[in-house]
């Protein structure tokens, strides 16, 4: 394992958003207010949906408000226990055709609405996903040498712990997305 921080989520289908809210802000926290994200996401040549993400670097090109970030995550434990590198970049078609020079390639494009809040140590992110519906993430930044799943863990029981109907997915938005898009 890495001495290097790495993201830890947990991620829910919502099936009551009105009562997640509830729940949260009983619990002090309040959602901001709604940003769009545009982002593009992008696999190694060579990678194919289906095949293991784990170990496996991945990219992303986010747009939100104006302003691009390029990331470039690598599952570790699982496909949402990931290091993860970010920077913002001036010129959003520049650095798509950097990151195909680079020996990546698009994959899907993925439109949420997300409303954000802080609780403890964790984010919490409530994500409309166009053509992928309604989701909840929880997440940490934990230490390298921290287990993945073992944080998962403790996401998952506070989750659990709002007393809402929620549909755990370990499915990334690229991959849930793709499904959505799928011929059926």
């Amino acid at each position: 394992m890495t001495d290097r921080a790495q993201e830890v989520e947990v991620k829910y289908r919502v099936v009551d958003l009105a009562r997640v809210e509830t729940e949260l802000a009983l619990r002090g926290a309040s959602l901001s207010p709604p940003v769009r994200q545009d982002d593009q996401a992008y696999a190694q040549v060579g990678w194919e949906y289906g095949q293991s993400k784990i170990g496996r670097p991945f990219a992303r090109l986010r747009t939100q408000d104006g302003r691009h970030l390029f990331t470039v995550k690598k599952p570790l434990d699982n496909e949402m226990a990931c290091l993860e590198h970010e920077s913002a970049v001036a010129d959003r078609e520049q650095m798509h055709h950097a990151v195909l020079a680079m020996g990546f390639y698009p994959t899907v494009r993925i439109v949420k609405t997300r409303r954000t809040t802080a609780l403890g140590d964790m984010t919490i992110c409530v994500d409309e996903v166009e053509h992928a519906g309604v989701f909840v993430e929880i997440e940490r930044t934990v230490g390298g040498g921290e287990s993945g799943s073992a944080v998962q863990v403790g996401l998952d029981r506070f989750a659990r712990s709002l007393g809402v109907e929620l549909e755990r997915t370990g499915d990334t938005y690229d991959s849930l997305v793709r499904a959505a898009l799928a011929p059926a």
